[in-house]
């Protein structure tokens, strides 16, 4: 299963989440069917950028508590200090893609970012566990 993790700042539109997951994809040499679900931090799941981008694609959109996160937090290979100091992991995107992706969770690709949005996708068995809000 592959897990596309948005991150963004508030108000960010989804025309700007929309064109970087359309990068992502083009990096990673996916089609959008490939993609199974968007993921994201529970707070971030209220967006309407987020939840609109999600609309478009056509995947269910999940919010991700920040203890399954943190969880994951170990694989992330970018590391921002800002977002460690707002919500406690290295990169929202990347936490949540990983987290999303289920058990034996990789980034396929790592964080990428526009000026108001980031993106990760991440490839697992897609047995996620923990407290998810669909």
């Amino acid at each position: 299963m592959i897990a596309l993790g948005i991150g963004c700042r508030r108000n960010a539109s989804a025309d700007d989440i929309e064109r970087l997951i359309a990068e992502a994809l083009t990096m990673a040499a996916l089609q959008a069917e490939s993609i199974g679900v968007v993921a994201t931090e529970r707070a971030k799941a209220e967006e309407p950028g987020i939840i609109e981008a999600a609309r478009r694609l056509g995947r269910p959109l999940i919010g991700i508590v920040a203890s399954e996160l943190g969880r994951v937090s170990h694989s992330a290979v970018t590391n921002s200090d800002r977002v460690l100091h707002l919500k406690g992991v290295p990169s929202v995107a990347e936490t949540a893609a990983l987290a999303a992706a289920g058990a034996h969770a990789r980034l396929i690709l790592p964080r990428i970012a526009n000026a108001t949005a980031t993106c990760a996708l991440a490839e697992g068995e897609g047995q996620a566990a923990g407290e998810f809000q669909p």
